[in-house]
C-alpha cells in the first residue's frame, strides 16, 4: 500500500480485533491505508505483518503529522477520542470515524441495534436466536463476538448488533431499522466527564433509526422521537398499547404484549426479574422487525443464558452459586442483586469488589441491605465499597476468590444463593471478567 497522501487515504488507529477487521475490509476493497497503534506490540501485529506485509504500521506514541496524511482515521473503540494526537488531527480537518460507521454505510439488510449499560449481550444473543428460529439469515456481532465489518454479506437478511458507547462515539448515522438503549447507569466514568456525556454517547444509536424500543422504567433510555418514528416499550409493569410487560392471571405471572398474555414467566430458564426484563426487550425488538411470536417464544423457552451473566454454577448444601462476573458496573450488580434476591426464598451472600472505574457505589446500599445476608469484599476498591455499604450488612474482607468462597460457604444458609456480582471491572486482579468467572466456578467446585 502506498503512503502517498490522497483524497482516499485512511489510517486505522488501533490494531486489536476491530482494527484487524478494518484492515481486511480496506484491503479487500483496494483502499490505500496505513495502521497506527499506541502500543509497541499490539495484539494483531503479527497477523498484520504476515497477511499484509505491504501495509505501513507505526507503533508507539501517535505522530500527528503522520495522522494528518489521511483524510479519515478509523479509531479503535478502546482509544479515547480525547487523546491529544487525535484532537490535533481533527482540528486540522481529519475526520474521526470508526468501524460501525463504515459498517452502517455498507450494510444492505436491516439493522437491530442494541446498547445499554447492562444486559446488551444477553438481549443481542436472544434476538439473534429468535431471528434464526424464524428462519432468517441473521448475522450477530459488533461489540459481542464477530466484529461488525466481518459480518457484511449480501446473503444476510438481518443484522443484530451489540454496540458500546465507545463504538457509538465514532458513529454519525447508524440508520438502524430499530434501536434501543436498554438502560443507563454510571459506567466508564474513568473515560467520560460524567453521566450526561456517557448518556449522549449511548443515544447516538438512535440517529437515523426508523423505530425505537424504550425501557418504560428507565427515563434515560428514552430518546427524543422524530416525526413518524415508531416507538415500542417494555417494562416489568402491566403493558398497554405498543408495549410489552408482565400480566397476572390466576395468580401466575405472564410475559405479555398489549392486552394479551404470551407465556408464563416460569417457563423461562433464565432467573430473576432482570432477565424477565431482558426477555421483554428481546420480544419488543423482534416484533419491531416482524419476527413471529411462535419462534420468539420458543427461543425464550430454550435460552439458558450467557456465561458469566447470572449463570447458575451448582447447588451445594441447599445453597445455589451464581457467576455474574460480567457485572463490571454498579447498574449490572444492582440488576442481579434485586432480580435474583426477589426470586429466591433465602438471602444472598454477595462477592463484590475490583476496579470500580471511578463509579459511585451509593446505589448499592439499599438493595444490599434488603437482599443480602453478608458481603465478601476483595480487590482494589474493596475499602471504598466498605465505606459505602457501612453497617447495612456484615462485611468480610478477603484477598482471593478461594478465600471468598470459603467465607461464603460458612455464611450461607439453605435457601440462600452465593452471588459473584462485583460491580467492578476485573483488571486489578484478573486478565478479564471471563477469567474471574472461570476461577470463581473452579473455586465453587473445589469447596469441601
Amino acid at each position: 500500500m502506498s503512503l502517498i497522501a490522497s483524497d482516499h487515504f485512511r489510517i486505522v488507529v488501533g490494531l486489536g480485533k476491530s482494527g484487524m477487521s478494518l484492515v481486511r475490509f480496506l484491503a479487500n476493497r483496494g483502499i490505500a491505508f496505513a495502521v497506527a497503534d499506541t502500543r509497541e506490540n499490539p495484539p494483531e501485529l503479527a497477523t498484520l505483518r504476515r497477511d499484509y506485509p505491504q501495509v505501513e504500521v507505526r507503533c508507539g506514541e501517535l505522530d500527528v503529522e503522520f495522522l494528518c496524511r489521511a483524510d479519515e482515521l478509523y479509531v479503535s473503540p478502546g482509544l479515547a477520542l480525547a487523546t491529544p494526537a487525535l484532537q490535533a488531527a481533527a482540528a486540522r480537518g481529519v475526520k474521526l470515524s470508526g468501524d460501525i460507521e463504515l459498517f452502517a454505510r455498507h450494510a444492505k439488510a436491516p439493522i437491530v441495534a442494541i446498547s445499554g449499560s447492562n444486559a446488551k449481550s444477553t438481549v443481542t444473543t436472544l434476538v439473534g436466536e429468535m431471528a434464526a428460529a424464524a428462519g432468517k439469515r441473521v448475522a450477530v456481532g459488533g461489540n459481542l463476538g464477530t466484529p461488525a465489518l466481518d459480518l457484511l454479506s449480501d446473503d444476510v437478511e438481518l443484522y443484530v448488533m451489540e454496540l458500546s458507547s465507545f463504538q457509538l462515539e465514532t458513529t454519525d448515522q447508524l440508520n438502524a431499522e430499530v434501536a434501543t438503549v436498554l438502560n443507563v447507569s454510571e459506567d466508564h466514568m474513568d473515560r467520560y466527564s460524567g453521566l450526561p456525556a456517557y448518556h449522549l454517547a449511548k443515544h447516538r444509536i438512535f440517529r437515523g433509526a426508523r423505530q425505537v424500543v424504550v425501557n418504560r422504567q428507565d427515563a434515560l433510555s428514552r430518546p427524543l422521537l422524530m416525526e413518524g418514528q415508531s416507538c415500542w416499550t417494555f417494562g416489568l409493569n402491566q403493558p398497554d398499547f405498543k408495549a410489552f410487560g408482565l400480566r397476572e392471571e390466576n395468580g401466575e405471572k405472564y410475559l405479555a404484549f398489549e392486552f394479551e398474555s404470551l407465556m408464563p414467566v416460569r417457563e423461562l430458564k433464565i432467573r430473576g426479574s432482570h432477565n424477565q426484563s431482558n426477555a421483554l426487550a428481546a420480544l419488543a425488538l423482534g416484533h419491531a422487525v416482524g419476527l413471529p411470536f411462535a419462534a420468539m417464544l420458543e427461543s425464550l423457552r430454550q435460552f439458558a443464558g450467557l456465561a458469566h451473566r447470572c449463570q447458575w454454577v451448582r447447588e451445594r448444601n441447599g445453597v445455589n452459586y451464581y457467576d455474574d462476573s460480567k457485572a463490571t458496573n454498579v447498574g449490572a450488580a444492582l440488576a442481579a442483586i434485586e432480580g435474583l434476591g426477589a426470586d429466591i426464598d433465602g438471602k444472598l451472600v454477595l462477592i463484590a469488589g475490583g476496579d470500580g472505574k471511578g463509579a459511585d457505589f451509593a446505589a448499592l446500599r439499599a438493595p444490599v441491605a434488603a437482599h443480602c445476608r453478608a458481603v465478601v469484599l476483595l480487590g482494589r476498591d474493596a475499602e471504598r465499597l466498605a465505606e459505602t455499604l457501612c453497617d447495612s450488612v456484615p462485611l468480610i474482607r478477603v484477598n482471593t476468590l478461594e478465600e471468598a468462597l470459603q467465607q461464603c460457604a460458612e455464611l450461607a444458609q439453605p435457601g440462600d444463593a452465593v452471588l459473584l456480582s462485583p460491580a467492578c471491572a476485573s483488571l486489578d486482579m484478573f486478565k478479564n471478567f471471563e477469567e474471574r468467572g472461570r476461577l470463581f466456578a473452579l473455586a465453587v467446585e473445589g469447596l469441601a
